[in-house]
């Protein structure tokens, strides 16, 4: 007897999300592991869209990046600093070297401080600029208040355009070739308390909400990535995310679902509308922006009375990175689960669960403490007799 063919090949999407409406376990359904095949079954549905770009939206990408050098390039014509010409060369230069549109729009915004700044000073000229110059714009963005951090990624993308210039002999090569830097503090990164985890995952009561919280939760997912992963990039049976390209190094990667994150991610499965090709999304749209997501997890820190500790969608990621290395795992395999290009990066997580230093450190504590210790450390206040003369 022949057997029987795989029971994926006879299903569609459409028949896996109507059998959900009968609510049956959805451990027992035969295709809720393999949420790769639901695109695929898209492409021979007649009421799915015909438009190639619904089936993979990813090569709207280069649409998007094109429209955003557009605005880049609208937003320079409308501002009044010396150099525009330059400017926009510089804009194209960093686009073609496959620059995302946010980069190209801080980009913009650090030149356009530093321009306009010039201009304040009489020099409508970009022949005109001196280090002189520049040292005296970083001690006006630091006087107006920014961040450190602020004003050294401002610098960096000035240095960066000043480079561009002088290998055009536009400016001399000697404003920029000393070391110039602004020191930017090395904080702690800001994990939640333990405590206000388990109180925000109790006041989630939406099914879309509880997984994306989870999601970010258990695999330290940077927002940006989890809001543009689509269905088929997740692996239900392996229990993994399929990250092509990260949100802020473009490194691939994978991550991992924990039990409890897998659980929620197939409640929302069960419920979201499977024309939707990425895995989270809003309301009336196909994606969901960033800052909808942010209102959403402000609403669930000011429904516990969390909202004045500062946490961010972020902390959830330092979270997931602090939970990790106290039950032991190795900074080696956490730096990949993390995406960092380096370490040194994650390291900065070991200074918040170095168990060895905090024991040591009550250790020498409990001994200083004890009656013995002081006993033995008391100082003989009695001075020793003067010497006789003779």
């Amino acid at each position: 007897m022949t057997p029987e063919a795989p029971r994926e090949e006879n299903c569609s999407i459409q028949s896996i999300y109507s059998s959900f409406s009968d609510n049956p376990p959805f451990e027992d359904h035969p295709l809720y592991i393999n949420p790769q095949t639901f695109l695929q079954d898209f492409d021979r549905s007649e009421s799915f869209l015909q438009d190639p770009t619904e089936i993979d939206p990813r090569p709207r990408a280069e649409h998007q990046r094109r429209r955003g050098l557009e605005c880049v390039l609208e937003k320079l014509l409308s501002t009044e600093i010396p150099g525009k010409e330059h400017v926009e060369a510089y804009l194209r230069d960093q686009y073609r070297r496959q620059r995302r549109p946010n980069t190209l729009r801080n980009s913009l915004i650090a030149i356009d401080s530093f321009l306009g700044f010039m201009k304040g000073r009489e020099k409508n000229c970009l022949e005109e600029i001196m280090r002189e110059d520049v040292e005296a714009w970083i001690e006006h963005e630091q006087d107006r208040g920014l961040k450190a951090s602020t004003v050294e990624m401002r610098l960096r993308t000035l240095k960066a355009f000043l480079r561009f210039l002088a290998e055009r002999d536009i400016v001399r090569p000697e404003t920029i070739s000393k070391r110039m830097s602004v020191k930017v503090p090395d904080a702690l990164p800001r994990a939640m308390d333990p405590e206000d985890v388990k109180r925000l995952l109790c006041v989630i009561d939406h099914v879309r909400d509880r997984a994306m919280l989870m999601v970010l939760l258990r695999t330290g997912m940077r927002i940006g990535e989890l809001l543009g992963t689509l269905v088929r990039e997740v692996n239900l049976r392996e229990q993994r995310i399929e990250i092509y390209e990260a949100e802020k190094t473009r490194i691939g990667r994978v991550v991992y679902l924990s039990d409890d994150a897998l659980s929620a991610l197939k409640a929302w499965l069960r419920k979201r509308d499977p024309g939707k090709p990425y895995l989270f999304y809003a309301q009336g749209r196909n994606t969901m922006t960033y800052a909808a997501a942010r209102a959403m997890f402000c609403k669930y820190l000011a429904r516990e009375g969390l909202s004045e500790k500062g946490y961010t969608l972020h902390s959830l990621r330092h979270t997931f990175a602090t939970e990790l290395l106290n039950a032991g795992m190795r900074l080696e395999c956490l730096q990949h689960l993390l995406g960092h290009n380096c370490v040194e990066m994650t390291r900065r997580y070991a200074r918040l669960t170095d168990k060895t230093r905090e024991e040591e450190y009550f250790k020498a504590m409990a001994i200083i403490e004890s009656e013995e210790s002081y006993a033995h450390h008391q100082l003989d206040c009695q001075l020793p007799p003067a010497p006789q003369t003779p």
